[in-house]
């Protein structure tokens, strides 16, 4: 023997915080005796590149062997090895981390990173196993091999081996309670979850179980379309195409690496909790980047390596770690930079993918002020104008960083000539100027397109150009949009209507002398009596068309003002905002029924003992137009909706009665 003794510590009795509190998941300890092997095999070629090694280095691989009868767990590498003195340095003093001290010695010697750096991995292997034993033998010459041995207390024995091959195999006797691991699926599930990336062939049964190869790792012009494609198929199965990634990789002023995808939006998907990979130098951390990635870009997937995250620190920590945060801010104006580009190389591309991520792009600007002055210009809604754009074919596009400086490689292949038609889509700016003549800055919105239609259609016979803000987040962004741009007015269609809506020629109206009031004047009073609402403001307006039986009746009109404060209100009491007694009814004078109820409203008689039948339906005819108006702003209630059939019952019968006579 040896050596006999006691491993240096610095805390009492460490063992049971190991086996406890290390790591949250005993499975850790997996990815870490398979990082250490990994690294062991780097050192190697570190050295013999160095010169310091003139041996044949060989094919790297690490072998798990599982020994069910034995109970035993056994991790084996042909890397470097080790000397009875660096058992002694790297392994009985707890958190002395031989990486850290190889790095300085062969710093610049290899272009394979050690994984390495906190030299308590190994340690972890205690979680499971209630012995662990190390044979080991080094790579220098005439070293003799030894055996290490630990029953999880402060003893351990230290012995020559018989051991002739270079590298270092450790063994596990598991604890009883954690037998799972002996199982040879097990151990293939986690090496494809922690592992899978590591440049080094990690064989169980004799069978390859892991990929190696990063695609993020690899230079942009190695990798086809193809082959993006295929790595986030593995990474997200059964998933759709994501529309377009870019590609990262730089070393300044930070490290990192990866692959971002931006995925098809789907009403499954949980937006709020991030979806991309966390990776340290190709080993596996996290499911989710929620405290590195802005939290408008949560939607993304993919793939993130970096040296630079600490690893070994709370949430709370990260989140306020200086380099995260400086990761964060890299990778939004990353994502900014290639919508700008994508937007002015292939704008059809462009709105294709913004279906998709218009919502969060918006959120974007709402809340982070460098991103909002990179994107503001090239944010894109719909628009009612007759433009000649279309959508190309929705083929992924790749845009990679390189590290070489900040350009930004295109390796997209061109879009399909044939594509289709889509809705046109025009930024504000672009919306602006080209009305600038009609209503020089004035922005006409529709939020729902289906409820607003009518107004809608008004606008766009009038040759008005709509935009459609009718996401969820833009009740927000138009207030936004308004102090950007404090010298133009907004205006929702259903909120007034602009002059060029109108007829100008109410003084040609003529004046009945009898009354000594104009038709209009008469209507007005008319729905006054019949729908005796005190609160409802009646206007009579002529709707200009070339068709009036294709305008509305009647339709309601809510001050925008008014409108605002009370959803405003609303939301701070977490409310739905009540359809206000306050509103307009607009009485389009230019519509038959209108001027054909006048008429006929002129033509009753009241009788001695009440209103004539006729007297009765022009109310309820007043009614009914009124009903239809507030159908295109509001639903009915069950009790509304039944007043309303009732109502519609009631005139259907009175106009054939009348017709019957």
């Amino acid at each position: 023997m040896l050596e006999q003794g006691t491993i240096s510590i610095h805390t009492e009795n460490i063992f049971p915080i190991i086996k406890k509190s290390l790591y949250s998941d005993h499975q850790i300890f997996l990815r870490e005796l398979v990082s250490n092997a990994v690294d062991a095999i780097q050192k190697l070629k570190m050295v013999s590149r160095a010169g310091d090694y003139a041996g044949d280095i060989g094919e790297p691989e690490i072998e798990i062997a599982i020994d069910k009868d034995k109970k035993t767990l056994s991790i084996s590498d042909n890397g470097i090895g080790m000397t009875a003195d660096e058992v002694k340095k790297y392994i009985n003093q707890v958190a002395f981390s031989s990486a850290e001290e190889f790095i300085h010695k062969y710093e610049g010697k290899s272009d394979q990173p050690i994984i390495g750096h906190f030299g308590l991995g190994f340690y972890s292997s205690f979680m499971v196993a209630q012995k662990v034993e190390i044979d080991t033998l080094s790579y220098q010459e005439g070293a003799q091999a030894v055996h290490w041995s630990c029953d999880g207390s402060p003893a351990f024995t230290l012995e020559e081996s018989s051991r002739t091959t270079r590298g270092t195999t450790i063994i596990l006797s598991l604890q009883g309670e954690e037998e799972e691991f002996l199982e040879s699926a097990r151990i293939k599930n986690l090496v494809k979850t922690y592992c899978d990336f590591l440049p080094v062939p990690i064989k169980l049964d004799g069978e390859v179980i892991n990929k190696q190869k990063a695609p993020w790792r690899d230079s942009p012009s190695n990798l086809t379309q193809e082959d993006y494609l295929e790595f986030y198929r593995y990474l997200y199965p059964f998933q759709e195409e994501p529309l377009l990634w870019v590609h990262l990789n730089t070393d300044y002023p930070f490290i990192i690496n990866g692959i971002l995808y931006f995925p098809k939006m789907r009403p499954d998907v949980d937006v709020t909790k991030g979806q991309i990979k966390l990776f340290c130098n190709q080993v596996f951390v996290s499911d989710n980047c929620e405290e590195i990635i802005p939290q408008f870009l949560m939607p993304m997937r993919g793939v993130i390596d970096s040296t630079d995250i600490p690893l070994n620190v709370s949430r709370s920590a990260l989140q306020g770690d200086r380099t995260v945060r400086r990761i964060g801010d890299y990778i939004a104006k990353k994502v900014g930079d290639r919508l700008k580009e994508l937007f002015r190389d292939n704008r059809e591309q462009y709105i294709s993918a913004w279906k998709d991520l218009g919502t969060f792009v918006k959120f974007g600007v709402l809340n982070d002020e460098k991103f909002k002055k990179q994107i503001e210009d090239i944010i894109v809604f719909r628009t009612t104008a007759k433009l000649t754009e279309k959508v190309a074919a929705e083929t992924p596009v790749v845009e990679v960083q390189s590290s070489d400086g900040d350009a930004w490689q295109d390796v997209t292949p061109s879009p399909s000539s044939d594509s289709a038609p889509s809705a046109p889509y025009t930024t504000l700016k672009e919306y602006l100027e080209r009305n600038k003549e009609r209503n020089e800055n004035r922005v006409f919105y529709s939020t729902d397109e289906a409820t607003q239609s009518t107004y809608i259609e008004l606008h766009k016979n009038q040759g008005l150009e709509v935009l459609f803000m009718d996401s969820f987040i833009d009740t927000h962004f138009i207030n936004f949009l308004e102090r950007e741009y404090q010298d133009v007015k907004f205006t929702r269609v259903d909120s007034d209507l602009d002059n060029t809506l109108l007829e100008q020629d109410k003084d040609k109206e003529i004046v009945d002398p009898k009354t000594n009031k104009t038709r209009s004047e008469t209507i007005k009073e008319l729905f006054e009596k019949s729908l005796n609402k005190p609160k409802l403001n009646i206007r009579t307006e002529a709707l200009k068309s070339d068709n009036p039986q294709g305008t509305p009746p009647a339709i309601v009109l809510l001050p925008e003002i008014l409108r605002r404060l009370r959803e405003m209100n609303a939301m701070m009491q977490q409310g739905t905002a009540e359809f206000p007694e306050d509103h307009i009814l607009l009485v389009n004078t230019a519509h038959p029924l209108i001027q054909n109820l006048a008429n006929l409203n002129q033509g009753s008689i009241i009788q001695g003992d009440g209103e004539s039948s006729t007297n009765q339906l022009v109310n309820l005819i007043c009614q009914h137009v009124y009903d239809l108006a507030l159908m295109s702003q509001k639903g009915f209630d069950a009790e509304g909706m039944k007043s309303f059939v009732e109502r519609s019952n009631e005139v259907l019968t009175k106009l054939t009665e009348q017709a019957s006579k």
